[in-house]
């Protein structure tokens, strides 16, 4: 491949990097846009594979942002800090990535682990342990996900490396390449790039105030079979809406009339946990999936899923077959977190973090139109004219602060939305505060204002 001036290069990663200097030198600036991956591919001679591969890598890096319906930009040059940040040159405040950590979480994490490192422990948590994982880790998985009078069967959990890996299961299980998955039109990132490796099809879904509507996920299923559909009713990403008892009510109905099984991201629902699962209305048509990464740390993460019966068999399939099945020696740090109540400590310590940040983030953007739940760890932001997303993202870049354009979370051909969402989780109060304050600032000002600087 020489159509990149230099010599032959396969791997699609050192393509991405001569990109990058590019990016770097100055040759493309925030805002330029890159060509579609097919003419992109014809120019560079390289397959429309290693294209997507590369356009992929680039935005891994944080170097290039795409919009639903309009292509690939260049997100911003290496990010400087704002004047109004009193940070340190060249950091970077996250306001993506969304892991929480509360003040002496590692203190009650430790305690709980240390048991494990002794010799005699650890040859037995170093052994390889299945899809069932063990009767001790199904019942205190079981007792953690309890809601009032519901208590899963602990017979019907299965576990996996994180909760990542069980949805990609419950996907590889129940909906075959080329299949329709229902799902919110506002939609967790992750589950899209799961499912355009696994050739799905995603059919957005109308959501009101109380989440996905059921009704138009009956007139979807009408129009065209329906594999699954996936949701999150309690603390959906991005919008934080939590479904009311009465639509989850309704939406179980919908489910058992059509015979269709629901996927249920319960991911953030230890944020509220006064809520019952939809699970614990369709026991048989919902595939519950949790995991302990942002409950507990994401370093030493287990996911886990309670499934309908029949269900049990072709998902442990699933796990075994992508090599999902946990890791023994987080299940076994797991159970003693669970057992000993230090999960229930941390998560409620995240609780009180979440409502505190929350209080911080209505103390800056009060004035501007953001829907979030004051028990929320993330907040959606439509943007006041004339800022677009990719430009609002470019220039929270320049300031130093990383922030996902709504264009991420849009499924479908909609055009995207003019918004981002905030991750109120990852900087110390305090970093979060100055942060929030310089892109309200940038909110009450325009993009005319930035090249006047």
């Amino acid at each position: 491949m020489k159509g990149l001036g230099g010599p032959k290069v396969e791997d699609f990663r050192a393509v991405a990097d001569l990109i990058a200097r590019d990016i770097a030198a100055g040759r493309l600036r925030p805002g330029d846009r890159l060509p579609p991956q097919r003419a992109f591919a014809r120019k560079h001679g390289i397959a429309s594979s290693t294209a997507a591969r590369v356009y992929q890598e680039l935005t891994r890096r944080g170097l290039t942002v795409g919009e639903v319906g309009r292509g690939t930009f260049v997100r911003a040059a290496d990010p400087r800090p704002g004047p109004a940040l009193a940070e340190p040159a060249g950091s970077r405040i996250d306001l993506e990535l969304n892991y929480p950590v509360v003040p002496g979480q590692a203190k009650l994490l430790a305690d709980g682990i240390n048991p494990l490192l002794r010799t005699d422990v650890l040859e037995s948590v170093m052994r390889p342990v299945g899809a069932a994982g063990t009767a001790s880790a199904r019942g205190v998985v079981a007792d953690l996900l309890a809601r009032g009078r519901w208590r899963p069967d602990p017979e019907r959990l299965l576990f996996a490396g994180n909760g990542r890996q069980a949805i990609a299961a419950a996907l590889s299980a129940f909906v075959p390449p080329g299949g329709r998955l229902g799902v919110e039109e506002l939609t967790y990132p992750v589950l899209k790039g799961i499912a355009a490796r696994a050739g799905v099809t995603l059919v957005p879904l109308r959501t009101d105030a109380a989440g996905l509507d059921p009704a138009d996920l009956a007139n979807a299923a009408r129009k065209a079979p329906l594999k699954a559909v996936y949701v999150q009713p309690t603390m959906h990403n991005p919008l934080s809406i939590s479904m009311p008892e009465e639509r989850r009510a309704e939406l179980a109905s919908v489910l058992a009339r059509l015979d269709l099984l629901a996927i249920e991201d319960a991911i953030w629902s230890f944020l509220r946990d006064d809520l019952p699962p939809l699970a614990s209305y369709a026991p048989e048509h919902t595939v519950l999936v949790d995991s302990l990464s942002k409950r507990l740390a994401p370093g030493l993460s287990l996911g886990f899923a309670v499934l309908p019966h029949a269900a049990v068999a072709s998902v442990a399939t699933a796990l075994r077959s992508g090599g999902w099945t946990p890791m023994r020696f987080a299940l076994e740090a797991a159970t003693r977190w669970l057992s000993d109540d230090t999960a229930r400590a941390v998560a409620h310590a995240k609780q009180q973090d979440a409502a505190m940040r929350q209080e911080i983030a209505a103390s800056h953007l009060a004035e501007f139109a953001v829907r979030s739940d004051p028990r929320s760890y993330y907040c959606w932001w439509e943007l006041p004219a004339p800022w677009r997303a990719d430009t609002f993202v470019a220039a929270a870049a320049r300031h130093g602060i990383a922030v996902t354009p709504g264009a991420a979370f849009a499924v479908g051909r909609n055009s995207a939305p003019n918004a981002v969402r905030l991750g109120l989780a990852s900087p110390p109060p305090e970093t979060l505060s100055r942060a929030l304050a310089v892109l309200a600032g940038l909110a009450r000002s325009t993009p005319d204002d930035l090249l006047a600087e």
